[in-house]
């Protein structure tokens, strides 16, 4: 006689759901905390006010990837060959000093500079077009957040800018990936400011698709024979010129030049410019620089200024499920190629903390993030800080202004990129570590 077991059925447990992050901006810091979380198991949402992605946007300018930012997109997409379509190299960086005559002399040349040069726009689709669309909250304009009694949770709300309408969003953690001049820091830090760092440039990508054998870009080729591969710095006593070629037949330039702070209207650091502006800065740099770059000056569409600011370094990150990133997390100035590729590290090691110590201990996870970035952070940005200042001939507390063409080769040691501290490195975590989160 057969007996059935009659034992009821035992329930499958229910999946534990998702933790879920909520991101306040999707720029390139808001971008790469979404893939590096959703990598290690985590549900994103992207608040940004900005009404549909930048996608074909001539916004923003060129910039310099290094080898791990580069690696750890290559990762993140799946699709490492695509980064090197939109990618050119920088193998080498050149400072060199130019005279009255526009003679120009080597000050510092490495050619182990091992970079990548990209747009700013054409980066971020790169990035954007690789994530679940419905992630995004296009046209939400955050207002503010509340932690709950417990810490537990944390909830946002945000204006749909096409009805005026409120919006709560509910998560387990809050990044602030909303810049330099970010709201939720000054929630927590209502008493730090940005620093003006005494001088502005005028920024602009020269288009030459179609004209590549145009006068102008010939003499540019003649004055600057390794565009492709270099990073051209150019220093006058008080100003410096940056230049390099990005993808698809373009050109960035950036001029630095010592100036009052400019009366910024809104939540900017970009400057509208009037005609008789452009026209002025197209005469002062005929005064200064080689021809072949006024020429490019002259034949850039829509130059605009940023004014250059930083901030002291934070002493502070994290608060309990709240946590800055980029430019939120660690302001700085450009001169060491630092702030896109310490987002996306910042990115990177979030992501890599939260998997180590899983959800349950998000905050011993965010802890760990702070006590990996930060320090790192603070060196780098005072770091360029200090950069900025010797190459636009600033006083400095223990040195004389800097003069390109009287400087000794020891004055010149500071002007390489790969002077910066943890060039090539990352102390307390390997690089592999950060290219395996998510694989475990």
């Amino acid at each position: 006689m057969n007996h059935s077991h009659d034992h009821p059925q035992q329930e499958k447990p229910k999946p534990k759901p998702k933790p879920k992050a909520m991101i306040v901006g999707g720029s390139i810091a808001g971008v790469s905390c979404a893939h590096a979380l959703i990598r290690v198991g985590w549900d994103v949402v992207v608040i940004e006010k900005s009404r549909k992605p930048p996608k074909g946007s001539p916004t923003g300018a060129g910039l310099g990837l290094d080898p791990l930012s580069q690696e750890l997109i290559g990762t993140w997409t799946g699709r490492p060959e695509l980064l090197h379509n939109i990618t050119a190299p920088l193998t080498i960086d050149l400072n060199q000093a130019i005279d009255d005559e526009k003679t120009r002399k080597i000050l510092a040349r490495d050619e182990n500079f091992n970079h990548s040069a990209a747009h700013w726009a054409t980066l971020h689709d790169h990035l954007f077009s690789a994530l679940p669309p419905e992630i995004f909250l296009w046209g939400h304009l955050f207002l503010s957040f509340s932690v709950s009694n417990d810490k537990q949770s944390v909830k946002i709300k945000a204006q749909v800018l096409d009805t005026g309408e409120t919006t709560e969003v509910d998560g387990d953690m809050l990044v602030a990936a909303d810049g330099c001049l970010s709201l939720i820091r000054n929630h927590f830090l209502p008493d730090v400011k940005l620093r003006y760092s005494g001088y502005c440039a005028w920024r602009g990508v020269f288009d030459f698709l179609g004209i590549e054998d145009s006068e102008t870009i010939k003499k540019v080729r003649e004055a600057h024979p390794e565009l492709g591969k270099c990073l051209y710095l150019d220093l006058a006593p008080g100003n410096h010129t940056v230049l390099f070629e990005i993808p698809n037949k373009r050109l960035n330039w950036i001029w630095y030049l010592n100036q009052p702070e400019p009366d910024l209207q809104g939540n900017s650091v970009t400057t509208k410019v009037r005609d008789d502006m452009i026209q002025k800065m197209y005469q002062d740099a005929e005064k200064i620089w080689h021809p072949a770059l006024v020429q490019i000056m002259r034949e850039t569409k829509e130059p605009f200024i940023n004014a250059i600011y930083d901030c002291d370094p934070l002493e502070q990150i994290v608060w309990d499920n709240v946590v800055l990133v980029g430019d939120a997390a660690h302001p700085t100035t450009p001169h060491s190629s630092r702030s896109t590729n310490m987002s996306i590290l910042d990115a990177a090691v979030l992501g890599w903390c939260l998997e180590k110590w899983g959800s349950e201990y998000l905050t011993a996870a965010l802890e760990e993030y702070q006590y990996i970035r930060l320090p790192v952070a603070s060196k780098q940005v005072l770091h360029a800080r200090r950069v900025g200042r010797i190459k636009q001939g600033l006083t400095l507390p223990d040195c004389e202004p800097f003069n390109p063409n009287t400087a000794t080769p020891e004055e010149c040691k500071m002007l390489p990129q790969s002077g910066v501290p943890f060039f090539g490195h990352n102390p307390l975590l390997r690089s592999s570590d950060l290219l395996l989160a998510g694989k475990r």
